[in-house]
């Protein structure tokens, strides 16, 4: 998540706490449950299964199409994401009323580099192809988490987990991952 598009640079806020401000994470999205599908759905391949056809470009991706419905059900969303912007970047909410809260933001004008974040809250990694960083408090425990993705030198695609009860930040950490790895294949 990016706050003030004023500046080059941009600080991520390693909490969902923003988002009744910024209109809710998931808030007014559509309640209805979609069709289960069968939760033994390996992420490993769900990605080859996403990896296999053209990518589009960064400009056509819609962050809320990122997830199929057998990618919502591997990742425990029941929901059906509802679109909204924060700032100028494209974003996706999901909400699982009293579990969890996931949004996906895809930010064109903030690669990794441009993204501040406290070096004691961030681990480097690598999901995928793409160069990443886990952004958790854990002396906070407060259940958040994020996964910010590199797609390039000036773009990145960040996937945010709020647990309902703000707590278990290990688990938000879990299902950021399980998010990213199932998003990655279908990035540029």
């Amino acid at each position: 998540m990016t706050v003030g598009l004023s500046g080059a640079r941009r600080r991520w806020v390693p909490s969902l706490l923003l988002c009744p401000v910024l209109g809710g994470c998931g808030a007014g999205a559509s309640q209805a449950n979609e069709p289960a599908a069968s939760l033994n759905l390996s992420t490993s391949a769900s990605a080859q299964a996403s990896g296999s056809a053209a990518k589009p470009s960064w400009a056509e991706l819609k962050p809320c199409e990122l997830l199929s419905p057998s990618d919502r059900s591997t990742a425990g969303l029941t929901t059906i994401g509802e679109g909204k912007a924060i700032g100028a970047a494209r974003a996706c909410d999901w909400t699982v009323p009293g579990v969890v809260g996931v949004t996906i933001t895809l930010d064109g004008a903030a690669g990794l580099s441009d993204l501040k974040v406290a070096k004691t809250t961030v681990t480097t990694t690598k999901v995928g192809g793409h160069k990443a960083l886990q952004v958790s408090d854990k002396k906070a425990a407060d259940g958040t988490c994020a996964v910010l993705l590199g797609v390039g030198d000036s773009a990145s695609a960040q996937v945010d987990v709020s647990n309902s009860n703000f707590a278990d930040t290990a688990l938000a950490c879990q299902r950021a991952r399980t998010v990213a790895q199932l998003i990655e294949p279908k990035l540029p």
